[in-house]
């Protein structure tokens, strides 16, 4: 199932961060999608191309969590929380 959107875009006032965080969720439900749909094939063929399309989902999902992370310094010190365990 594919993560759903709770508001309109165009309603949010700190629209940059929102949708930063609207298209990181976007890559990871199209991550989930094509991992599964991976698993799910027995075509060898197939299954590499769609894991090849994961792993660019995983690019794409790393340039805007980049640019989270230059907009947003509490994301970023968070993060940098989380990566130690605290």
């Amino acid at each position: 199932m594919m993560s759903q959107i709770p508001i309109k875009i165009e309603n949010i006032e700190k629209k940059l961060l929102e949708i930063l965080r609207v298209a990181m969720i976007a890559k990871l439900d199209a991550i989930n999608l094509y991992e599964q749909l991976a698993a799910a094939t027995d075509d060898e063929n197939l299954r590499k191309v769609l894991l090849e399309v994961a792993r660019e989902e995983k690019t794409h999902f790393g340039e805007f969590q980049a640019l989270l992370l230059e907009e947003d310094e509490e994301q970023t010190e968070e993060l940098e929380k989380g990566k130690k365990g605290s």
